[in-house]
């Protein structure tokens, strides 16, 4: 099966054709059913764009993405194509435009093969939130891929796809991309438009990729990123080439200390890291403990701004401008209620709650202006930090998969985006790449956090590590 894209060019190169790649990953979409990582397989549509592909390579005017097979989370648009965010109150609906990451796609000739499972409205750290059930690890097949972008980890574990877009909210990326074994890059807020992607937390959510290589991440990240008239919030920054380069000086990394001083961190992971870190200082890289006092308030922080976005970016979804309507409701507050009651889920219930009250009448200054400074806080300590090293080192996540259902409690839920939060504060880039397997059989990742538009040597650092570890 072909993990990666370098591997589908030299394919092609030997005479195979996109739409012989695509019914292989057809067909062990079919194989692989049973982890429930695709809510709808777009066969149609890429026959047709893979047929169209196949012409332009024979003309010798393809783009740079031809041949690559691409699956995108569920609460991204395809024009013509349903998209539900992985809830019952989006059922049936049909996006009537593409999100600007897509159209960059297509115009480069990826082939878009279909909508993958998610936890709903990408609320959620190990997809068992989804309207649909919950999606299955592909390595193995009793434990939970991660959330929210659980499905498209799953798709490029189990090769289901060479690359998967997913939505990073507080690490909706990187966390299953580590309990995948896979890479999973959060680009830098404003890097990526948004415009098209189903807003869960706006000052928050950031669009990327998930792959085996990071060449695939930094090739599909260059064509996404950029500008965009549809999103205001986007930076009008150069995209650089971000093509692998080999490394030309000795690194200078930050590892945040209380991250490993901690009980918080399966051993295994710990011991992992710091056989690493022991072992890029033998090569010469300088690594430096620093200490960030906020990590205890990481979470609060989170929860406290991301719900408050929620409850305000959710309320279009009222059966009335948008989604799903009871049939059982009469007058305009009936239908509001029956039909968000029936629509959305617990997690998503739970979570516009909590945003509600936290903006309401004498609790917006305790909770949502204090977390605002403290986030302040987090970025201003975060980039003092990045001014004296390149980048910043900790563990994805503070432990391998666990089985489904076996995390029952909402706030224990919360607290497996304890490390991967901080990016999301500051808006920094970050990326988990895979550096381990446990004794109990699931991989683990580590994570590098970058400096603002540094995707570039972010990556190159990545790619080295890859060799490295």
């Amino acid at each position: 099966m072909y993990k990666t894209f370098s591997e589908i060019k030299v394919a092609l190169e030997k005479g195979r054709t996109v739409q012989d790649i695509l019914q292989k990953y057809l067909d062990n979409i079919k194989e692989r059913s049973d982890l429930n990582a695709f809510l709808e397989v777009f066969e149609e549509s890429a026959m047709k764009k893979a047929l169209e592909v196949d012409e332009k390579i024979k003309n010798g005017n393809a783009g740079r993405l031809a041949g690559m097979v691409i699956g995108i989370k569920d609460n991204i648009c395809y024009k013509g194509h349903k998209v539900s965010a992985a809830s019952k109150i989006l059922e049936g609906f049909e996006s009537i435009f593409s999100a600007t990451v897509i159209d960059r796609l297509l115009a480069e000739d990826a082939v878009i093969i279909g909508r993958l499972n998610c936890d709903e409205f990408a609320m959620g750290g190990s997809n068992e939130n989804s309207a649909y059930g919950p999606v299955k690890n592909a390595l193995n097949e009793d434990y939970v891929p991660g959330g929210s972008s659980g499905g498209s980890a799953a798709a490029v574990a189990g090769d289901l796809c060479t690359v998967a877009l997913g939505s990073d909210t507080g690490g909706s990326i990187r966390q299953p991309a580590s309990f995948t074994g896979t890479i999973g890059f959060k680009p830098t807020y404003g890097r990526v438009s948004r415009y098209g992607l189903i807003a869960y937390a706006s000052s928050f959510d950031q669009i990327g990729p998930i792959a085996n290589d990071v060449a695939d991440i930094a090739l599909v990240t260059e064509i996404m990123a950029g500008k965009d008239e549809y999103d205001s919030t986007v930076s009008s920054k150069e995209v650089p080439s971000l093509s692998i380069s080999p490394l030309k000086e000795k690194l200078k990394i930050a590892y945040i200390k209380e991250t490993l001083d901690t009980d918080g961190v399966d051993p295994e992971i710990k011991a992992r890291i710091e056989d690493l870190v022991n072992c890029l200082r033998a090569d010469g890289h300088e690594l430096i403990p620093v200490s960030f006092s906020y990590i205890d308030q990481m979470v609060p922080t989170y929860y406290v701004l991301t719900t408050a976005e929620a409850s305000s970016n959710l309320s279009r979804f009222d059966g009335v401008h948008f989604g799903y309507r009871s049939a059982d409701a009469k007058g305009v507050e009936e239908t509001y209620v029956k039909s968000r009651t029936e629509g959305f889920g617990a997690e998503v219930k739970r979570r516009i709650m909590a945003g509600t009250f936290v903006l309401s009448q004498g609790y917006y200054d305790a909770y949502y202006t204090k977390a605002q400074k403290v986030r302040r806080l987090i970025q201003d300590r975060t980039n003092e930090i990045l001014k004296q090293n390149d980048f910043i080192l900790l563990p994805t996540t503070p432990s391998t998969a666990f089985e489904l259902n076996a995390v029952k409690d909402p706030i224990q839920m919360y607290l497996q985006d304890i490390y991967t939060v901080q990016a999301n504060l500051s808006g920094h880039p970050a990326i988990s790449l895979p550096i381990g397997k446990h004794s109990n059989g699931m991989p683990f990742g580590l994570q590098l956090i970058g400096k603002h538009f540094g995707e570039k040597e972010l990556l190159d650092t990545s790619a080295y590590l890859m060799e490295f570890c």
